[in-house]
């Protein structure tokens, strides 16, 4: 704005003086002009005068013309010149008033800074009493944090029961060759129809997954339970049903696609987030152990190749909770990559076989626990916390599946398994007080997860084809009777702790010399109890058509079928209407046939 003021000034300056240069032009001109005009007249007045003095006239009269061109020159010059200094100074008066314009606007934000400096140093001011205020609401949050812990867990305990979701896979090809139709139908997000022949039955479970659901919609409904793991609480997720309808993909997924990876993975990642935000309350180490059954025995997949394999033994500890002696703990787990990398070690050694129905079938019973020791930082209190995944092998059909030699030796032990499961699962939602848990070592493996002290969750898996509808309604009423049962984490802890006091004082006031630790860990198998042993009455050859429940059910269901449609053709009653109450027949261990209570619908 400086520099354009002098600029004006300058030009102003240069105007007057070529307006006085003009003046002083215009002057001389008009002197020239009457010059001029007196030596014309002068001349024509004499007429006869000395040549001498004509001849000066005559020269300077041509003098004075050239003058007088010489001025009129110069002052066009002067006035063009004049008239590009009058252009150029409208020019800078136009800078000049938006040079000013600039400066009212500077003006302003000059004024609107100083408020700014003035609004800044009130927030900060402000801001110096909000972190005293947010340091209260921390230790404030702090304290509620642990509140909802305590209160999440005895959400989770309120719920008392198992909770189940199942899960429809899409078709697979052979279904798809097969030209088979759709039998599963879904009615909401908690409940599915199965139509098989001219029967339609409902059941409902805590959600109902559809064939386009999205691995990261499975893990929504399971990823509290890694809290629960954290907390120091017995976590069990396991998946069951038929062989290829989906079990190791709902459990692990994809391993090298991250959106199609499943629970497992998922819940290895979820853990280890959980201990980046609680680093600064808790100190967290992480172990692991992976072990299959394969044939009736128990494998440590994370055991060193070319070691001798040690004697695997499943034992309860004083907590209720199921502990493998023996087993190979890799740990301390320090990331993500570290457990995940023990767990794909375990998973590339665990045996898999083709079958009709599934190109890379399970041919035994995967468990991978994931052991979680807490210490809290400030009270020094510890907390051991075990989250427990087990992907079931899934019963099979030899008639279905084809299966011949090594494969049918490896059928007959799967199903042998899943009857001794059946048999547990029988009892508890009978309110058995003897629950077969010894039966099979799967059971042993399963024991505090099924009616023991952890929080279990259950994925029954199914396939929507009609080629498979006997082996669905068959995985659903079981289920059903899973949902039934009734486990309780804050209690079992308890009542094992004053199990193991009253045997001891038992012991003490008997004068018996009491051995501290065999009280406290006790044997899930008692000596003498037959393990693993098929039931003397049960032909060899049913275990290749799938687990006894399975094959009784389906007999049951074709009983009654036939039944009321005799009753039909004949006019001797109608058929068994939906809500109409039945016994269905399962043989236990022993061979006994016993009643169980009515499942969701008919057959």
């Amino acid at each position: 704005m400086r520099i354009c003021t002098q600029k004006n000034k300058l030009l102003e300056a240069n105007v007057d003086k070529l307006k006085q240069k003009v003046e002083d032009l215009e002057i001389k001109l008009l002197q020239a002009q009457d010059t001029a005009s007196r030596a014309k007249v002068e001349g024509g007045g004499k007429g006869g005068g000395s040549a001498a003095k004509g001849g000066s006239q005559g020269k300077d009269l041509e003098n004075a013309k050239k003058r007088e061109e010489k001025y009129k020159g110069d002052l066009e010059a002067l006035k063009a010149k004049f008239a590009e200094l009058e252009k150029e100074n409208k020019k800078m008066a136009k800078e000049k008033e938006s040079q000013g314009k600039e400066m009212k606007e500077l003006a302003m934000a000059a004024a609107q800074l100083q408020g700014l400096q003035e609004r800044t140093a009130a927030a900060e001011k402000k801001l110096g009493e909000m972190q005293s205020a947010y340091k209260e609401v921390e230790d404030a949050y702090k304290k509620e944090m642990q509140l909802r812990k305590k209160l999440h867990n005895q959400i989770e305990d309120m719920k008392g029961k198992i909770r189940v979701y199942a899960r429809c896979r899409p078709f697979a090809q052979y279904e798809k060759e097969k030209g088979c139709q759709q039998c599963v139908t879904f009615k909401d997000d908690m409940s599915c129809l199965v139509t098989n022949g001219k029967r339609a039955n409902e059941y409902t479970f805590d959600e109902v997954f559809r064939p386009d659901s999205k691995q990261s919609q499975i893990f929504e409904g399971v990823s509290h339970l890694v809290q629960s793991a954290v907390d120091g609480f017995n976590v069990c997720i396991f998946a069951y049903g038929q062989t290829g309808s989906g079990k190791t993909f709902t459990m692990y997924g994809k391993r090298d696609d991250e959106e199609l990876q499943g629970i497992a993975p998922r819940c290895m990642r979820e853990l280890y987030e959980l201990i980046e935000r609680e680093k600064g309350e808790l100190d967290v180490t992480v172990s692991c152990y992976m072990l299959e059954l394969y044939n009736d025995q128990l494998v440590d997949l994370l055991a060193s190749k070319g070691d001798k394999p040690e004697k695997l033994d499943i034992k309860l500890d004083k907590k209720g909770i199921v502990v493998v002696q023996g087993a190979q703990v890799k740990g301390p787990c320090n990331n993500f990559k570290e457990l995940y990398r023990h767990n794909e070690q375990g998973m590339n050694q665990r045996h898999v076989a083709s079958t009709a129905m599934n190109a890379e079938s399970s041919r035994s019973h995967l468990v991978f626990s994931i052991l979680v020791e807490s210490k809290n930082k400030a009270t020094g209190a510890m907390t051991l916390g075990k989250l427990t995944l087990v992907d079931l092998a899934g019963s099979e059909r030899q008639s279905k599946t084809q299966a011949t030699g090594e494969r049918l030796k490896e059928a007959k032990a799967i199903n042998m398994s899943l009857s001794a499961l059946g048999d547990v699962i029988s009892a508890l939602s009978t309110g058995e007080k003897f629950v077969p848990y010894r039966n099979n070592l799967l059971t042993k493996l399963l024991q505090d997860g099924l009616g023991g002290n952890a929080k279990t969750l259950m994925f029954v898996n199914i396939s929507p084809a009609d080629y498979n509808a006997d082996e669905t309604e068959t995985s659903l009423k079981y289920a059903t009777r899973v949902k039934t049962i009734t486990n309780s984490a804050a209690k079992a802890q308890e009542s094992a702790e004053v199990a193991t006091l009253k045997k001891i004082i038992k012991d003490l006031k008997a004068g018996k010399q009491v051995d501290v630790a065999d009280v406290e860990q006790e044997d899930a198998s008692p000596e003498g109890h037959a393990q693993n042993a098929p039931a003397d009455d049960v032909d060899d050859n049913a275990w290749m058509e799938g687990p006894a429940f399975e094959r009784e059910a389906r007999q049951d269901a074709e009983a009654e079928w036939q039944g009321a449609e005799a009753g039909e053709e004949q006019g001797e009653g109608a058929p068994v209407s939906e809500g109409a109450p039945k016994l269905v027949r399962s043989r236990t261990r022993s061979g006994i046939i016993k009643p169980l209570p009515n499942v969701q619908g008919p057959g």
